[in-house]
């Protein structure tokens, strides 16, 4: 089993289905057999969002899969996991979640420079099938526009 020591793990569609507004970094309260399935890179954040409860940010959907070396002690592949910020940003993003249409996606998961578990969050508003209709014709006018210039 081969563990790396730059994990990455992204979540595509977000900047695809969402229109980002705000970013910022949070922690992320893991268990023993968690943070070993997560640096052999067995994550996924795809179909993750997060959400207040209690006054206190969890990520909910988040699979992290078993370690194949644990023993009963293993974790639960989705359970909920606490996001660690302060609790001014808590409360100013609480407030925030109170207007129509915004959530907090998760967008990248990874190690940091300390061995720590991080995950850059964002607050977002969901995109309208027009708009990503334009995303879709932009990404294309901009790889004709590559292949042209690679050509010439």
């Amino acid at each position: 089993m081969k563990i790396e020591r730059n994990v990455t793990i992204l979540n595509k569609r977000a900047r695809f289905e969402y229109e980002l507004l705000e970013e910022v970094e949070a922690g992320i309260v893991l268990t023993g057999t968690e943070i070993k399935s997560l640096r052999s890179s067995k994550a996924s954040i795809t179909e993750a969002f997060c959400q207040f409860i209690d006054k206190e940010l969890y990520i909910i959907n988040m699979l992290i899969d078993e370690y194949k070396l644990g023993t009963f002690y293993n974790h639960k592949i989705k359970r909920e996991r606490k996001l660690l910020l302060h609790k001014q940003e808590l409360q100013k993003w609480e407030k925030k979640m109170k207007d129509v249409g915004v959530t907090i996606v998760p967008l990248k998961l990874y190690i940091n420079d300390r061995g720590k578990a991080k995950i850059k969050i964002a607050l977002a508003k969901g995109k309208k099938l027009f708009d990503k209709r334009e995303a879709i014709k932009d990404r294309e006018n901009k790889r004709n526009l590559d292949r042209i210039l690679k050509k010439s």
